[in-house]
């Protein structure tokens, strides 16, 4: 049966089945919601958590020590670490998250309407997406920037086309299955477009398996744009993320210093932590399935 449509009665009942689901999380999975959540809080309120501005130079002396003044030392340029920590959180996590946005939108919508369509719209579509899978993701990635330029906005366009094949495969395989069932079908009878079968139909009952995707795929978006940083063709100075912090820091390491381990650490953390999460919405999605 389709449970897409909430009705004022039922929205009470789904936050009651919401709180028994996070009451028997396991630990792992807790511990990475409070994880994710501490990350986003620093994200969000960076201007007022941070000491000093994201670019203001605060000493004249490059790669200073640790002191009361400056907790983490300072940078190349004489940034106060710390703050250059905080606000590449808020820049390091909001374009993966706008990336990973539009790619679920895209991926999602047209591994849909490819799944209802079928035929040669079906053909077409999957086989264009076979070819931008068949291509390295970083290669294709160097490449593009390359010719069109590191700015965010080509960045983010160019990542979430890329990664939207994966949400495609996903959502596609996801709706075949939906689509033979006989509230779609209903649907049909009824005259209503595909676009609205998709969002209002098929999306609803899909939505488990493609939120732990989600999950997945902004792990994979957030290690790669602190890849492509580091490499020096990701976000650009004087933005703080924390891929080209470590390389721009990197000198430290010949000093004993290991200061530029701690944005290493930030990344690796967090991806660790949205893991946590997934797998436990991976078996929620998997009991779902089997009470079905």
């Amino acid at each position: 049966m389709n449970d897409s449509i909430a009705t004022p009665s039922a929205i009470p009942g789904r936050l009651t089945r919401a709180r028994r689901a996070l009451a028997g999380a396991p630990l792992t999975a807790r511990f990475g919601m409070v994880v994710v959540l501490a990350y986003v809080i620093v994200a969000v309120f960076a201007p007022f958590i941070a000491p000093y501005g994201e670019v203001e130079v605060v000493s004249r002396v490059p790669f200073d020590a640790w002191s009361a003044a400056h907790p983490l030392g300072t940078d190349q340029l004489g940034r106060d670490f710390l703050s250059r920590l905080i606000f590449g959180a808020r820049n390091s996590i909001s374009i993966a998250l706008a990336t990973t946005l539009i790619s679920f939108a895209l991926g999602c919508l047209t591994g849909m309407f490819s799944a209802l369509a079928g035929g040669i719209v079906d053909q077409v579509l999957s086989r264009f997406v076979d070819a931008l899978m068949s291509v390295p993701d970083l290669i294709f990635i160097l490449m593009i920037l390359s010719i069109f330029g590191s700015s965010v906005p080509n960045l983010i366009l160019i990542i979430a086309v890329l990664t939207s094949t994966r949400f495609f495969r996903i959502s596609r395989a996801a709706a075949l299955n939906i689509t033979s069932l006989d509230f779609v079908e209903a649907a049909k009878v009824r005259g209503e477009t595909l676009l609205w079968i998709a969002v209002h139909e098929v999306f609803p009952n899909i939505l488990p398996l493609m939120l732990s995707e989600l999950g997945m795929r902004f792990c994979f978006i957030f290690l790669s744009i602190a890849a492509l940083s580091f490499l020096g063709v990701g976000i650009q100075p004087p933005t703080a993320e924390w891929g080209s912090m470590v390389r721009d820091n990197a000198a430290l390491f010949s000093m004993g210093d290991i200061t530029p381990l701690i944005p290493a650490a930030s990344i690796a953390f967090l991806a660790i932590a949205v893991n946590f999460v997934v797998d436990w919405l991976l078996s929620r999605a998997s009991g779902l399935q089997d009470e079905v």
